[in-house]
């Protein structure tokens, strides 16, 4: 009788889950359906973003988003409030942590790697050659320079 009581809790969360699932949108998207435009005014200007999940101003959630670099594309030193989980899907991205971009100074990540920045670590990035990569993180999304005039959304130019 104890082992029935103790299974009815279980049964009820595992039978429920799916039917509370159900009204959730389920994302699948082929990479014909991502829609690609240029990132946000805090980034250098040159690459491509699309959201794949969520939405990266909701304070608490999940979002994913994928970002599409040229070859020679760099984010100088900066850190976000959150984890930033980073799967590189293709071409090459080097990672480095720090307080001033040093390309000696970067790991490279062919495509398949993995790899966190945890939040307020300073890192910064460089795609050697054309890149995608992936990044999962808790919104909302901030991103901060540790030399304010590296901000692209700060320069008259942008």
């Amino acid at each position: 009788m104890r082992r029935i009581s103790r299974l009815v809790p279980l049964l009820a969360v595992v039978l429920c889950a799916p039917l509370a699932l159900a009204d959730s949108p389920m994302a699948m998207l082929t990479p014909a359906d991502i829609k690609w435009g240029d990132v946000p005014a805090v980034f250098p200007k040159g690459a491509k973003m699309a959201v794949l999940y969520g939405d990266p101003a909701k304070p608490g959630e999940l979002f994913i988003v994928r970002m599409k670099m040229p070859a020679g594309y760099k984010i100088p030193a900066h850190w976000h409030p959150t984890d930033e989980n980073i799967t590189v899907i293709s071409g090459t991205f080097n990672l480095g942590m720090g307080d001033k971009l040093d390309v000696a100074k970067s790991k490279a990540f062919p495509a398949g790697s993995f790899a966190v920045a945890p939040a307020k670590m300073n890192h910064f990035a460089i795609a050697k050659q054309a890149a995608i990569v992936e990044v999962s993180a808790i919104g909302p999304f901030a991103i901060t320079y540790v030399n304010p005039a590296d901000d692209p959304s700060k320069s008259a130019s942008r």
